[in-house]
């Protein structure tokens, strides 16, 4: 799925106020940033949003903080959220890859919803669920190590359980039909997702641990 370029962007996310400016100056501090001490969890690569601003919603107990490195779709999500008050809620237009220089051991869980699945070989180290991102994720997990993904893509979904499982997370739920699965697995669909659900693809999903 491809998404417009917004217009104004780089306006729009220097006046949001739910976008984070020089995020840097936070690490080890987020929970000060949000005035309480309740879980962090990211998702990386949020898209324009869908999915991390209903966790939000339906968690006000729980911080969010969904990272985007598209400029156009990180300002489509402070425009969804704009005028409305949501504390638990913060956006950051970022490269994944920097997340230490931004979080120390503060993050609950990893959120990785349609990640783009980078098929060719020479791109590997770019998939969000390679050795070189889950060792980054070391670096800002606060305690037990979770990561939850949802793909519509088999062939990341089978990496993906492979690196986690080579790395020694254990898998809690797996699911190969997330939307049809018996478990009922409680779920909030992305744009991608909502799409996919009404070509009836199979969804696949994970939650990981490593506790």
């Amino acid at each position: 799925m491809e998404y417009n370029k917004v217009k104004n962007a780089d306006y729009i996310l220097n006046s949001s106020s739910y976008v984070i400016k020089n995020a840097e100056k936070h690490k080890n501090k987020w929970n000060d940033y949000f005035g309480n001490k309740n879980p962090i969890d990211i998702e990386l690569g949020m898209g324009r949003g869908d999915f991390i601003i209903n966790m939000a919603l339906e968690n006000p107990n729980v911080n969010y903080i969904g990272i985007e490195l598209n400029e156009s779709q990180t300002a489509t999500a402070a425009q969804r959220v704009e005028g409305r008050k949501i504390s638990n809620l913060r956006f950051i237009q970022m490269d994944a890859a920097n997340l230490d220089k931004v979080f120390g051991k503060e993050v609950r869980i990893i959120y990785l919803t349609f990640s783009e699945p980078w098929p060719k070989k020479i791109d590997e180290k770019k998939r969000f669920t390679h050795i070189n991102y889950l060792k980054l994720y070391d670096r800002i997990f606060k305690k037990d190590k979770h990561i939850i993904l949802k793909t519509d893509n088999k062939g990341l979904f089978a990496y993906s359980l492979e690196t986690l499982s080579n790395y020694w997370y254990t898998f809690r739920k797996v699911s190969l039909d997330l939307h049809n699965d018996e478990r009922n697995i409680h779920n909030i669909m992305t744009d991608f997702e909502k799409k996919y659900y009404e070509e009836k693809r199979p969804i696949y999903y994970v939650d990981a641990v490593f506790e």
